[in-house]
């Protein structure tokens, strides 16, 4: 008797422990998250332990918060986090999502950037998408030996950033971050871009400082090519650029529709009435149809060019001074007309 007894006690403790089991197996291996889409928690630095669980609860919205510190307690995580953005996926055990932590398996971001014109809107834009602060990365923006170690200067380092769209890992230091820019950036200067530039003759440097006036003094794309073609030609026979956009950057204020004397008197290197050749860096970021532009410009005899009086954003393109007045004098008339001083 007391035999059966020991034997059926034993049996209900293996049974209850098959039980447990059972009940630990599922909930570890089973969908651990009540999401419909993919989502990420991210790990910065600071290697928050709290702040992980918090995101777990209130993004990945954990079935169980408590079951996950158990099991990443019982694998010694809390000690062991790792930087980066994980995605958490709707399917996502328990055990899969904690493995993914340990072995720091993130996922890639990808970022776009476009339509930059300053250093701050830029480290800005990039300090909300990576772990690195905007901070930090204007500060290496602004470090001349910085900028020289990637054949730049503070002036012309945006330069060096093709906009475009990449895949970068958000835990990525800031200086990965320039290495790889620097990467893409040769890789744009294919020998052929190269060989079109010496054609015009400009280094890509001064290309990028070209298409960035292109690209602010019109944003419709099919006059790029003839735009450029104009600076080009002005810049061959000796003459002052004349840019508005420039006056526009010396003086900080993109928003100006007219530019009067007291802009045009600006005191500053990027005031190409006052000052011959390019400026010294450029007044935004070019895309790459604003490069491509510049390389591939289209050959005429324009010096001039004024606002067409429709407000189009396009505009009218002269060879004399004669033409380029009575252009002027039509988009003057058009300003008064709308009252823009």
């Amino acid at each position: 008797m007391k035999k059966k007894i020991v034997w059926i006690s034993l049996a209900i403790f293996v049974l209850v422990i098959l039980i447990i089991g059972g009940i630990t197996y599922h909930k570890f291996y089973s969908p651990f998250f009540n999401i419909k889409e993919t989502v990420y928690v991210y790990i910065d630095d600071r290697k928050d332990y709290q702040d992980l669980l918090m995101q777990l609860e209130t993004v990945a919205k954990a079935k169980n918060i408590a079951l996950f510190e158990q099991f990443s307690k019982a694998a010694k995580y809390p000690g062991n986090m790792k930087t980066g953005r994980y995605a958490v996926k709707p399917d996502m055990s328990c055990k899969i999502f904690l493995q993914q932590l340990r072995n720091g398996n993130q996922t890639p971001s990808n970022i776009t950037f476009n339509n930059i014109r300053l250093k701050k809107e830029f480290a800005d834009r990039l300090g909300e998408q990576m772990m690195f602060s905007a901070e930090e990365l204007l500060s290496q923006l602004n470090d001349s030996a910085v900028c020289a170690s990637c054949g730049f200067t503070p002036e012309t380092i945006l330069c060096m950033f093709i906009p475009n769209t990449y895949q970068f890992y958000w835990n990525m230091p800031v200086d990965g971050f320039l290495k790889r820019m620097k990467k893409e950036y040769d890789r744009f200067w294919t020998p052929e871009r190269m060989a079109k530039a010496q054609q015009i003759p400009l280094t890509p440097v001064q290309v990028s400082i070209l298409a960035s006036i292109v690209e602010e003094e019109t944003a419709v794309r099919s006059e790029y090519s003839i735009v450029s073609g104009l600076y080009i030609n002005r810049l061959k026979r000796g003459m002052l650029l004349q840019a508005d956009p420039t006056v526009k950057f010396a003086v900080g204020d993109f928003s100006l529709q007219r530019i009067l004397n007291v802009h045009l008197a600006t005191d500053s290197p990027y005031n190409t009435y006052q000052h011959g050749g390019l400026p010294p860096g450029p007044i935004r970021m070019p895309s790459i149809a604003g490069l491509d532009a510049v390389l591939n410009y289209q050959e005429h005899n324009y010096i001039f060019m004024c606002a067409k009086e429709d407000f189009s954003g396009t505009h009218n393109f002269a060879t004399t001074s004669a033409e380029h007045g009575r252009n002027a004098t039509k988009w003057r008339a058009a300003l008064n007309q709308r009252g823009i001083r």
